[in-house]
């Protein structure tokens, strides 16, 4: 049977659509494993329109379902499939008219954002790249009648929309990898905002709250029907595969509501720096070394690198250094632990390629803090010396991976000196004997 709404109804499953609420920007398939799964079990009258990021495609298949689709939890024993209908809307990212009635509507009181690390556009200093060609572009547009085409560009568009209609207040909730995700979305949002009008950086200020939060679900990226799907008697053209575990931390506040998220298994906390920096470091730190260290090594998933006794060695190194740099009172040891059996689980077939797509930005976030705590405690930071070695090689390698920094990183890895001018790229030419210690590993293991 296709999977849509009338389907639905027809077996007797309720899937009245709920009026949109909720306006998400990035939608692939984390969003659909994680806030479209969260708000679902929340149950109480919150619906999703979901935009699209670089790509229309995601669009196209969830539209043609209602935006109804299936989620498999793909366990170690097996698969649990769960009809997800809490996105209502599925739409291309370039329908920014669509995106401006949904925010002019004072109904809508929550947007999220999945756009990756890249897509705020942010420079070395964790603020917004005015000197970006698309930023700057996007900026002309909005000084004008032209589309921007950044998601935070299309944001302050829909922005400037709500401010015109008088819709009030608004949470704007970011759900990507970047530390205090909260403040920076609001530093760069603020930013461009205000080079477009100071009176709409002056209303963002005013009335839009920015939530931080640690999201954690392995998603990998996924195509075709899955067996599971078309036993429990769907034919699903947008299935998502994710694993059983999740979990979603939050900190700030939603001036015009939110779903019962709460309910749903969601913490809200007062601090949290310390949960998005354990799930940063330690789950996506280990991701990006086995994305470096593991294809030169044969490997093309997370489990088969993991499973190798020198991958697996050095994410274990770098854990003890990361842990160091937790405050005392986070529980780091049964998370480990969890992490080696998620990590283990080799029915998620997490693609090591899908994993490196923007190293560099990943490295500046998730192994360069690492390395700045420890120099500054006068450690030597073995571990994250050896991660970082690893990635040394590759960018020097040339090993391919979509990087929007990918012209940096080439020009730095032809320098005279590569390895001082990689490290610099990426904020870690901390002192001269660190830089001489990733070369001397670099040395080392080229000689293995």
């Amino acid at each position: 049977m296709e999977l849509n709404r009338a389907s639905l109804s027809a077996a007797g499953i309720p899937s009245a659509p709920d009026p949109v609420r909720i306006v998400h920007l990035g939608l692939g398939a984390f969003h659909r494993a994680h806030q479209a799964w969260y708000t679902q079990r929340a149950g109480d009258g919150w619906g999703i329109a979901a935009f699209t990021g670089r790509s229309p495609r995601a669009a196209g298949p969830l539209a043609a379902q209602d935006g109804v689709y299936a989620l498999v939890e793909r366990g170690v024993d097996g698969d649990a499939v769960r009809v997800i209908t809490s996105i209502v809307e599925a739409r291309d990212g370039a329908d920014l008219d669509r995106l401006d009635r949904l925010m002019a509507d004072p109904a809508v009181g929550v947007v999220t954002l999945t756009i990756t690390e890249a897509g705020y556009r942010l420079d070395a200093a964790g603020d917004l790249d005015l000197d970006d060609p698309d930023v700057a572009a996007d900026i002309r547009a909005l000084r004008g009648t032209g589309a921007p085409k950044t998601p935070l560009g299309r944001l302050v568009r829909g922005l400037q929309a709500r401010r015109t209609a008088g819709a009030g207040p608004i949470a704007i909730v970011s759900c990507d990898n970047i530390p205090a995700n909260g403040a920076v979305t609001c530093r760069a949002l603020t930013s461009l905002a205000a080079e477009v009008d100071a009176a709409l950086g002056a209303w963002v200020t005013d009335s839009v709250s920015f939530v931080s939060t640690s999201v954690d679900r392995i998603t990998p990226a996924h195509t075709g029907e899955v067996e599971a799907v078309r036993e429990a008697g769907w034919h699903d053209n947008a299935t998502v595969i994710t694993e059983p575990f999740a979990d979603w931390v939050l900190e700030g506040e939603f001036p015009a509501g939110r779903p019962a998220w709460h309910e749903a298994g969601a913490r809200f906390v007062d601090d949290i720096g310390p949960w998005e920096e354990r799930k940063l470091w330690l789950l996506n730190g280990a991701h990006t070394i086995l994305a470096v260290a593991g294809p030169p090594r044969g490997h093309t998933t997370v489990a088969e690198a993991f499973a190798d006794p020198a991958c697996r060695a050095m994410v274990d190194a770098f854990w003890a250094e990361a842990v160091t740099c937790l405050p005392a009172d986070v529980e780091h040891v049964a998370y480990r632990r969890q992490l080696a059996r998620r990590f283990a689980n080799a029915r998620i077939v997490h693609r090591l390629d899908q994993i490196a797509g923007e190293t560099t930005t990943k490295i500046r976030y998730r192994l360069v803090p690492i390395a700045r705590h420890l120099r500054a405690r006068g450690e030597d930071a073995a571990g994250t010396i050896a991660a970082l070695a690893a990635w040394v090689s590759a960018a020097i390698a040339g090993i391919p991976a979509a990087d929007r920094e990918a012209d940096a990183v080439a020009a730095a890895a032809s320098a005279p000196d590569p390895v001082a001018a990689l490290l610099a790229l990426v904020g870690a030419d901390l002192d001269p004997d660190f830089v001489s210690q990733v070369r001397a590993r670099l040395a080392a293991a080229a000689i293995a």
